[in-house]
């Protein structure tokens, strides 16, 4: 069996590569049952979630991600959440590769966002507005940027001092970023908005968004978190990954429990985007919105690009 740190990961997983793979992958299609979502009681905390994310080709590959959130972390200074990966020979079963779940779901998480942005966003976007400064932040400035040559990058995060970690981390790259202090301002001149945070309550506003532009949700994974609120998501064309959990996500749940939306309001899932079953953006002027939760689609074509296909 092999094992894969964080460092092998990152290295293995170029945007180049990643992004056409996950794309790949949900045209092919692979078996996904549903997640579980498990709830960690504490003594003396806020309770955590357990995930279980598993995915398969037969006679190809099986794998399974283990993910914990912890959202007390934050307070500790620690990371809100951890994972591990376990890839299996598909027509034998035999362990192949054991990875870092964190530095997957990182990657394959932003390939995802920057691969639908190439259809929901419009084709002369110029200006990436990043919310959010923890490890996500990185890796998703990182994908958009891989994919259309924008002229300005602005970071959001309540930490400054954290924004400026990561505009110093994405210029050891090449990618010159700015830390943004002012929310509502870029936020209203962003082509592209990309959030990724833990927020239980909303972080961008409907009433911001100018007309062509594109939202990314990736937080707000469960039903009592969100990142949007209701006149976002009423404005825009919204387009999910997998429609059966982006709808236990805070951003979609939580409007059409009010009736502001109903989920014949979803226009289409990803596959449906990369296969052309719909064709994404129809006009300039349409606001549009890609809310991601994550697939184990997309940690499956990450291990099987690490591992080098079936073999390992």
């Amino acid at each position: 069996m092999k094992s894969y740190d964080a460092k092998a990961i990152h290295a293995a997983l170029p945007f180049a590569d990643l992004i056409p793979a996950v794309e790949a992958l949900f045209r092919q299609g692979a078996e996904v049952p549903e997640r579980q979502v498990l709830t960690i009681q504490q003594p003396a905390a806020e309770a955590g979630t357990l995930l279980l994310m598993p995915a398969w080709i037969g006679g190809d590959a099986i794998g399974v991600k283990a993910v914990t959130f912890f959202p007390g972390n934050t307070k500790r200074g620690l990371s809100t959440i951890s994972a591990a990966y376990l890839l299996f020979d598909g027509a034998t079963g035999a362990i192949r590769a054991a990875m870092d779940g964190d530095a997957i779901t990182v990657r394959r998480t932003a390939a995802t966002s920057a691969a639908a942005a190439q259809y929901l966003a419009r084709n002369d976007a110029k200006n990436l507005l990043v919310i959010g400064t923890g490890q996500l932040s990185q890796a998703m400035t990182a994908a958009h940027a891989s994919v259309r040559p924008y002229q300005s990058i602005g970071i959001f995060g309540r930490q400054p001092a954290r924004a400026e970690a990561v505009v110093a981390t994405l210029a050891d790259q090449g990618i010159r970023a700015v830390v943004v202090t002012e929310l509502e301002a870029a936020a209203r001149g962003a082509d592209v908005i990309s959030c990724c945070t833990s927020a239980a309550e909303p972080v961008i506003r409907g009433a911001w968004l100018k007309p062509g532009a594109h939202v990314d949700l990736v937080g707000a994974f469960k039903a009592d978190m969100r990142e949007s609120d209701d006149e976002t998501v009423r404005r825009a064309s919204i387009f999910v990954d997998v429609r059966a959990g982006a709808l236990l996500s805070g951003d979609l749940a939580q409007p059409i429990r009010d009736g502001v939306i109903g989920e014949a309001d979803i226009r289409a899932d990803f596959r449906a985007l990369v296969t052309g079953a719909h064709p994404g953006r129809i006009s300039d002027q349409e606001i549009t919105l890609f809310k991601s939760v994550g697939n184990a689609i997309e940690d499956l074509a990450a291990a099987k690009l690490i591992a080098g296909g079936r073999d390992g």
